[in-house]
């Protein structure tokens, strides 16, 4: 079943609508949840979370695209799940992560605001070498550790973080010529 049926079961009100997004993205919202979280247990949790949050914006909301909609959901579920979960016992590693890229990318203070920057986020991705798009992708989508990317693709921590580093530094720059600044 493609995206557009499976949205249609969601404005429908069919609960197909969960059990077909989760056949053809669960597999991929389990990988956001899980790289965030590190739990399989709360991972499931945060995709069980993730259909009932769909279910809810579905109708009035029509995603463009179901699978960046529902990774999205996804990862903002994790994250809060995280910051529960760490309150007091924080994981720095995602921490600084997440402070890393606040230092080139500010979070849109609405939904609506989010679509620019969205838009000039996968033009960048795009031109970006596919290494520097995957390190960008684990290390701030995935939430993954510098020294499991350096396993991953067979770097050295110091080469992963100073990658990183540039490539925020393009990203950076990138959205500042485009008129989005911090």
């Amino acid at each position: 079943m493609n995206d557009k049926d499976i949205v249609a079961l969601y404005f429908a009100r069919d609960e197909r609508a969960i059990t077909e997004s989760d056949r053809a993205h669960g597999a991929v919202c389990r990988s956001v949840a899980t790289g965030i979280l590190r739990d399989p247990r709360d991972a499931e949790e945060c995709v069980n979370d993730t259909w009932l949050k769909a279910w809810n914006a579905m109708p009035p909301h029509r995603p463009n695209s179901l699978r960046a909609f529902l990774c999205r959901i996804t990862r903002n579920t994790a994250l809060s799940r995280y910051r529960m979960n760490h309150r007091e016992k924080r994981n720095r590693e995602l921490e600084v992560a997440l402070e890393e890229l606040d230092e080139c990318i500010p979070a849109p203070a609405e939904d609506r605001e989010a679509a620019p920057l969205v838009e000039m986020l996968e033009s960048f991705l795009g031109g970006e070498d596919e290494l520097d798009r995957r390190l960008l992708l684990g290390r701030y989508w995935h939430g993954m550790a510098v020294k499991d990317l350096a396993a991953q693709y067979r770097l050295t921590p110091n080469a992963v973080t100073k990658r990183l580093g540039k490539t925020r530094e393009r990203l950076r720059v990138y959205l500042n010529e485009r008129g989005y600044s911090l």
